[in-house]
């Protein structure tokens, strides 16, 4: 097929070939938690009287709190008592995990994907700022703990998102070349964070304005898994990235 009129055809995307990994981002990309974030940092923030016990909303959550690992976010929350952040964070986490259990639906289209993604034997990883008891849960959920090569947590480098390290870490730990590898993520965070490691990285407008991650930079932007964008691209990168059969 011709690459379609609708997609730029010098998008990063179609320059990958032959693609060799896939990373993802966990909240807001594999699955839309963001939601539930958001209503347990409201709850418990107006329960301590934060703001004046004026209830956060969407606009700040977006701004100061999404895509974040919870270090900056206590920091930027609580400056003057990180201490008091830190433990702010690890209850908040504890609320989100009662909630996600019963709450967690995948992003549209996720598993067209993932099979996508295993029918052509490329690796894989997830790479976020969640705490590890957060991500484990979430690809738990979703069914994804056999799909997942390696699982980076921001925590376990120098710098977590927006700085490049956690996806830097992840092309060595899958011992796999940036020049073939693309990033799915849903924040001006993390798509900074993808796109400084020199990575092609797919934006999601799963919750956040396209105008706001498109100030990250994106290679393109979708709506979710489903979006004829993406398949146009894999349909490219399909005419060199064949197919596995049988066993390997």
């Amino acid at each position: 097929m011709t690459v379609s009129s609708s997609l730029d055809r010098n998008c990063p995307l179609l320059k990958l070939a032959p693609l060799e990994a896939v990373l993802f981002d966990i909240d807001g990309t594999l699955c839309d938690t963001d939601p539930l974030h958001f209503d347990a940092f409201r709850e418990m923030l107006q329960e301590i009287g934060f703001n004046g016990g004026v209830p956060i909303d969407e606009e700040f959550f977006v701004k100061n709190i999404a895509g974040r690992h919870n270090e900056d976010i206590a920091s930027i929350l609580f400056p003057d008592d990180h201490e008091r952040g830190v433990k702010f964070l690890d209850d908040k986490e504890a609320m989100f995990r009662r909630i996600v259990k019963e709450k967690i639906e995948p992003v549209k289209g996720l598993h067209k994907l993932t099979k996508w993604i295993e029918d052509r034997g490329l690796k894989r990883a997830a790479v976020t700022n969640a705490p590890r008891e957060n991500a484990e849960l979430m690809i738990s959920l979703l069914g994804l703990s056999d799909f997942f090569q390696a699982l980076i947590l921001g925590s376990d480098c120098e710098h977590a998102k927006p700085f490049p390290d956690p996806y830097l870490k992840a092309l060595e730990i899958l011992n796999v070349s940036k020049e073939h590898t693309c990033v799915f993520e849903d924040s001006v965070s993390g798509i900074k964070a993808g796109v400084a490691a020199g990575l092609p990285t797919v934006g999601l407008t799963t919750r956040n304005p396209a105008e706001l991650l498109m100030e990250a930079k994106p290679a393109l932007l979708i709506k979710d898994y489903e979006d004829a964008k993406l398949w146009t691209v894999l349909d490219e990168l399909d005419k060199t990235t064949p197919v596995k059969t049988g066993a390997e």
